[in-house]
């Protein structure tokens, strides 16, 4: 094919002004006035200008993160730091003196160039480096978090009043806002940028990169340029916001994550790359801001609001997968060709060698486990690493506290009761990653469960009995949904399981009132935090654990399975691997395993609280990935992932006895995942 065939196939969609181009951005504007005119509807009075500016402020920071969001997604692309630069361009603006105008000039253009440096920092290694976006930039997160923490752990700081009546007080007084014509400059910018050669190669990259890479296009420094605006786009928010709120708040930003992702796929841009643009994005921020103002106009709790954005992303999303060649359909066909084959192919299953009840082809398996059962060579390479870093990690600790620290029981039942929650997460996540997915609803799915199971327990034996199982149920149908919405419907693992973690949030708000209720059962209590003959409880069953999930994951036909549909989920489909079932039942067990450490967690601290899962999302997939386990699946080993839960557990409590805040463990376990993946891409 010669390069002006090619060039003409990338660009075709961008010069062709028909209804397939339109279609995006005229639904969201008719969504927009729906939901504008609903809003209205119930609204007691009419309209006033008073609140024109405050429904143009109020969505004015996520329409401004929604265009940073929409450049990335369009390379094909996904930033999960957004939410946390925003937090800590707010911390930096309001640490700046702004006694003077110039001040607060110098404070707003210093947010937008942290933003980009942040942006810069995350295109180096996704545009250069060539490693996940997903990951480097959830790396980023927990980065940037501790490092807003160290500048201002809790709320502080000052915004200068000029540069607060500058973006959100009048342009034209009585008639237009501020925040208007922020938005207008942010557009014209994306304008520009659309119109530009930068552009171009923005939508070509995110279409095909394979032939724009054919023509010549520059891969790398696209994606480099991308999230350098983007995080640009994501400063000009958080100046905005500190404005807004004339201070600042290190956690400010931590509720946008979701939102922005539901606010671009409301706007039409497509997750898969190469469609969509910042326009339709903006009126996506602002039709999800009039939802929530619509439950606030009905008196609904505003503990909803997290699940109106989880289902907004969900329902965005699955209009935007809907067509012929959509998964959707295809998991319609496969089932009514099931139905109609049914008895056929009961009378060749006789002749026939499926994997449901044989192992996997002999070809795929050595494929799949050659490191596991020809090559002793790469299977050390994968699992001793985070061993032998442990063993270092426990010869500091015993130079920095002296006496016999490494050498008490004690010091080994705390390491092995804290280790036992990532151990547990190891394989569920481990699971999920193997296959080629990744499940970002860990976080409150731990955290649903907890409370579900204190409250259920209430302090009393007889009721964990039967609360236990119940509760691991429950996060065995959180993991079905997030499988079947991967799976049958064809969301994205990031859609589906950063939507269910808004959807479980909002479901514990609502279960607790804000506040949870509850106390463990003094068993449980006991199981975490007791001791028997000098040893921890926890200590024989996290070695049954462990010899459960290696046989799981080494073992058994479901490991074959899982390993197959990761290395190549066509290859696994035409060896006669259901790759469905499988992704489905490896987000099925994590989900039990977040339930089990929800109760766990609950055990260990005596009740549940709010987020207390929070602090596990990181951790869960450094462990895999600090075990030796690929990212995009398919390879990697349970002894491994074991190791590099003790290893983070050991530097855990490393740090903790000494005098660094804890806020610096974000950014060493942010450093330490970085370092993994670079030290492995070369096996991805």
């Amino acid at each position: 094919m010669s390069g002006a065939s090619l060039t003409g196939r990338i660009l075709a969609p961008r010069r062709k002004l028909n209804w397939a181009r339109l279609r995006g951005p005229v639904t969201i504007i008719a969504i927009f006035a729906t939901v504008f005119a609903t809003l209205q509807a119930i609204s007691p009075g009419a309209l006033a200008y008073f609140d024109v500016t405050s429904l143009a402020n109020g969505g004015a920071t996520l329409a401004l993160v929604a265009i940073g969001q929409t450049i990335i997604i369009l390379t094909r692309g996904f930033d999960l730091s957004a939410g946390a630069v925003i937090s800590l361009v707010n911390v930096t603006v309001a640490s700046i003196p702004q006694e003077t105008l110039g001040g607060q000039i110098l404070a707003a253009m210093a947010g937008i160039g942290v933003g980009a440096a942040v942006g810069a920092f995350n295109g180096l290694f996704v545009g250069f480096l060539r490693l996940p976006s997903i990951v480097v930039t959830l790396a980023t997160m927990f980065l940037v978090r501790g490092l807003t923490l160290l500048i201002m752990p809790s709320p502080g700081g000052m915004v200068g009043s000029d540069l607060t009546a500058l973006l959100t007080g009048d342009a034209v007084p009585g008639f237009l806002p501020s925040s208007i014509v922020v938005l207008g400059l942010a557009l014209a910018v994306w304008m520009v940028i659309k119109g530009s050669r930068f552009g171009t190669a923005l939508y070509a990259v995110g279409s095909d990169p394979e032939a724009a890479a054919a023509i010549g296009l520059p891969l790398a420094r696209t994606r480099f340029m991308a999230f350098t605006l983007g995080g640009a786009f994501y400063g000009a928010a958080g100046v905005f916001i500190s404005a807004q709120i004339g201070a600042a708040d290190p956690l400010v930003g931590d509720p946008i994550l979701l939102q922005s992702f539901a606010a671009v796929v409301l706007g039409g841009t497509s997750l898969a790359g190469g469609r969509g643009g910042a326009v339709g994005s903006v009126f996506g921020a602002y039709t999800l801001m009039l939802l929530v103002n619509i439950l606030l106009a009905l008196d609904v709790s505003a503990y909803y609001s997290t699940v109106v954005e989880g289902l907004a992303l969900l329902i965005a999303a699955l209009v935007g997968l809907i067509g012929p060649k959509s998964q959707i359909h295809l998991t319609l066909q496969q089932i009514t060709r099931r139905l109609r084959v049914r008895r056929a192919v009961k009378v060749q299953r006789e002749g026939i060698a499926l994997p449901n009840s044989a192992p996997s082809p002999a070809g795929l398996v050595d494929a799949t486990h050659k490191g596991l059962a020809r090559h002793q060579t790469e299977f050390l390479r994968m699992v001793m690493p985070s061993w032998a870093i442990f063993a270092v990690i426990l010869i500091v600790t015993q130079l920095v506290f002296g006496g016999s620290t490494i050498f008490s029981m004690h010091f080994y039942n705390s390491l092995i009761a804290l280790t036992s929650f990532l151990a547990i997460l190891a394989l569920g996540q481990g699971s999920v990653v193997l296959a080629g997915g990744l499940d970002l609803s860990l976080p409150w799915t731990i955290a649903f469960c907890g409370i579900l199971g204190a409250g259920l327990m209430n302090g009393s034996n007889e009721a964990a009995v039967w609360a236990v199982p119940v509760v691991l149920a429950v996060g065995a149908v959180i993991g079905l949904l997030n499988g079947l919405g991967v799976a049958a419907l064809g969301l994205p693992p990031i859609v589906m399981t950063l939507a269910m973690n808004g959807l479980l949030q909002g479901a514990a708000l609502v279960y607790s009132n804000g506040t949870p209720a509850g106390i463990t059962a003094p068993a449980l209590r006991w199981l975490m935090t007791g001791t028997q003959w000098g040893i921890s409880p926890m200590i024989p069953l996290l070695v049954l654990f462990v010899a459960f999930a290696l046989v799981l994951l080494t073992r058994t036909t479901f490991a074959r399975r899982v390993y197959a549909v990761g290395t190549s989920r066509r290859a696994a489909f035409l060896s006669g691997v259901n790759v469905g079932r499988v992704t489905v039942t490896v987000y099925a067990l994590s989900g039990v395993c977040s339930a089990l450490v929800g109760v766990m967690l609950t055990g260990f601290g005596g009740q549940a609280s709010l987020g207390m899962g929070d602090v596990y999302l990181l951790p869960s997939i450094a462990v895999i990935i600090i075990g030796g386990t690929a990212i995009t699946g398919g390879k990697g080993h349970y002894l491994g992932m074991l190791g590099g839960a003790l290893l983070l557990t050991a530097l855990q409590t490393l740090l903790t006895g000494t005098t660094l805040p804890p806020a610096f463990r974000d950014i060493v376990f942010g450093f330490v995942v970085l370092g993994a993946i670079l030290s492995l891409r070369e096996t991805h």
